[in-house]
């Protein structure tokens, strides 16, 4: 019997040793391969496929390419590909840009970004067509900037409006017998309302109303401008729906024509002069961007630092902002000599408030020392606003969320649920008046709640307090913006919350200007880890999982919403909870 358990054993780490070692050298072939220069043929189309993920940065995958799972792109990063569409401006061998787009995953100012670049492009005296079978909104939004809009003659437009969705828990808890007791400042703090309320509130509906509402004309304005349809028509197509197949989109004046690939083919032949026998260049984007050589880097640089995502307390990764590892980044820019300003990249719903503050206080420092820009992304929200708070100048896109300057605690008494679902019950003794302030094993005391919603409404006042001395203004002034109701960017410029309307293009002129610097280089950080190397955690990650998943079993579902839900624990400077925009 031990032999066999030997045998095993020694099986499994052979295998586990044998796929690594096999990861391992197609990553070191991969990498090496990555490291030949693309040459790009006179008279290419750049091939835009931007049904992706778009995050602020983009980790190269050095499996590109390759016929195996992991061979696929991740992600697009949205500031790579700027530089790459600016990069393709001024390129003679590139004639044009062909975009594909249907489904993109990410927000309007996100794809606002895209558009500015491509108009930016067609500058240059060089195209954009678009094609597609189908077009979400969004994605109609980003293609509509095309000098021509094809659609498949079967396809289909989404010209319809936006509309906000929020899920309710609260009869869920009600069930499980799980109490959520919260503690909150401001009317339109609406992060907690899935937990106690089963619609929204007449303050969140109000708020959100408006919010999509700023967005959406807009998005109608852009979408005016590039195609020249008067905006009150295109308000009137998407409220009726008139747009509702290929045909009508055309009758419409929102696409230019339907065409099959083939046909799409012969009109980009036409464009370039070439025989209809001829193959059209195109270039994949992460195949051109090998061709790119970096230049020598300046002597002076603008320090980009990227905040993207939820904020928590320790070290960054995916989707999470480590105030750990962002205040390392700004310390480390602010004690730099090379580096001559900064600029605080944020696309963040909030988070934990303490992480919040740490990073508020280094671009504090920063400010003290160089100019400090922030520049606002899909979302700089709560905690993502507080980030940007202290810096010399904010730069938002119109269609930015921001604001949602409040906070809230909240708390989970989960002892019906133990005890009557699970026959868990717990009992305590304490050495003065208050126990545990952080429990999920009993409901709290009524002066532990007091505890609770003193020090949420502190931190409100320090939270206000702190924003009114970034923006020059009263607190009782900053406080009439404020009680967490949220803002699109263009509605923040009006309440002086942001400073100027832009992208990340305007927030680097600004910063260099502010610095005096004609010549420079512009850096990204923190640095991205390898892709070999995350997916080395990936993997590791993985099998942690699946050690849970078998332990646990039935109750790894429960778990999963634990965890979730454990991010919520504790004060909190955080959005609208689960806001999807559609």
């Amino acid at each position: 019997m031990n032999f066999f358990k030997s045998f095993l054993a020694a099986l499994l780490a052979l295998t586990v040793f044998t796929v690594v070692s096999f990861l391992l050298m197609i990553g070191i072939l991969a990498s090496l391969g990555s490291e030949e220069k693309v040459v790009v043929s006179n008279n290419s189309v750049l091939h835009l496929k931007l049904d992706a993920e778009i995050t602020e940065q983009e980790v190269e995958n050095p499996f590109a390419g390759f016929p195996f799972p992991g061979g696929e792109v991740q992600n697009i990063g949205l500031l790579k590909l700027k530089e790459t569409i600016r990069h393709a401006k001024s390129d003679a061998k590139i004639q044009g840009i062909f975009l594909n787009v249907s489904f993109p995953m990410t927000g309007f100012s996100t794809l606002g970004e895209i558009r500015e670049s491509l108009i930016d492009f067609k500058e240059s005296g060089k195209w954009v067509v678009a094609y597609a079978d189908v077009m979400s909104e969004p994605a109609y939004y980003l293609a509509s900037v095309a000098d021509k809009v094809y659609l498949n003659p079967e396809g289909e437009v989404e010209f319809n409006g936006l509309t906000v969705e929020i899920s309710f828990f609260k009869k869920l808890f009600d069930k499980l017998e799980i109490k959520p007791e919260i503690f909150r400042v401001g009317d339109f703090k609406s992060a907690v309302e899935p937990f106690m309320l089963e619609k929204m509130s007449n303050e969140n509906r109000l708020q959100l109303t408006a919010l999509i509402n700023s967005i959406y004309d807009h998005v109608l304005s852009g979408i005016s401008e590039s195609r020249n349809i008067p905006q009150q028509k295109l308000r009137e197509i998407s409220d009726k729906m008139l747009v509702r197949n290929a045909k009508l989109a055309v009758e419409h004046g929102l696409v230019d024509d339907l065409l099959y690939y083939d046909e799409v083919l012969d009109e980009l032949r036409g464009r370039l002069g070439v025989k209809e026998t001829e193959k059209v260049k195109f270039i994949a984007r992460n195949k051109y961007n090998k061709s790119i050589s970096e230049k020598k880097g300046s002597a002076d640089e603008i320090a980009v630092i990227v905040a993207d995502g939820t904020i928590m307390p320790g070290k960054s990764s995916e989707g999470i902002i480590g105030s750990a590892t962002i205040t390392e980044e700004i310390r480390k820019a602010r004690l730099s000599k090379k580096v001559k300003a900064i600029v605080v990249r944020v696309n963040s719903p909030g988070g934990a408030f303490q992480a919040s503050d740490a990073m508020w206080r280094e671009v504090k420092l920063a400010t003290e020392v160089k100019p400090v820009i922030a520049s606002m992304s899909d979302y700089a929200a709560s905690g993502g606003y507080y980030l940007a708070m202290a810096a010399d100048t904010i730069v938002a896109q119109p269609h930015t969320i921001t604001g949602s300057i409040g906070i809230f605690s909240v708390l989970f008494d989960a002892s019906g649920f133990l005890g009557n679902k699970l026959g868990i019950t717990f009992d305590e003794v304490n050495t003065g008046e208050f126990g545990e302030l952080v429990t999920i094993s009993r409901p709290l005391t009524q002066s532990e709640k007091n505890v609770w919603q003193t020090r949420t409404e502190e931190i409100y006042e320090t939270f206000t307090g702190k924003a009114a001395e970034g923006r020059n203004m009263s607190q009782d002034d900053l406080k009439k913006v404020a009680s967490g109701r949220v803002w699109t960017g263009s509605q923040a410029v009006e309440r002086g919350l942001v400073d100027v309307l832009g992208g990340y293009n305007d927030a680097i002129d600004i910063a260099a200007k502010a610095a005096g610097l004609d010549d420079y280089s512009i850096k990204l950080y923190p640095r991205q880890k390898p892709f070999f190397e995350q997916l080395m955690e990936s993997l590791s990650e993985n099998a942690r999982t699946n050690t849970l998943k078998k332990e646990m079993g039935e109750y790894y579902t429960w778990y999963l919403q634990a965890v979730k839900l454990k991010q919520f624990e504790g004060v909190q400077a955080r959005m609208p909870f689960e806001l999807q925009i559609q």
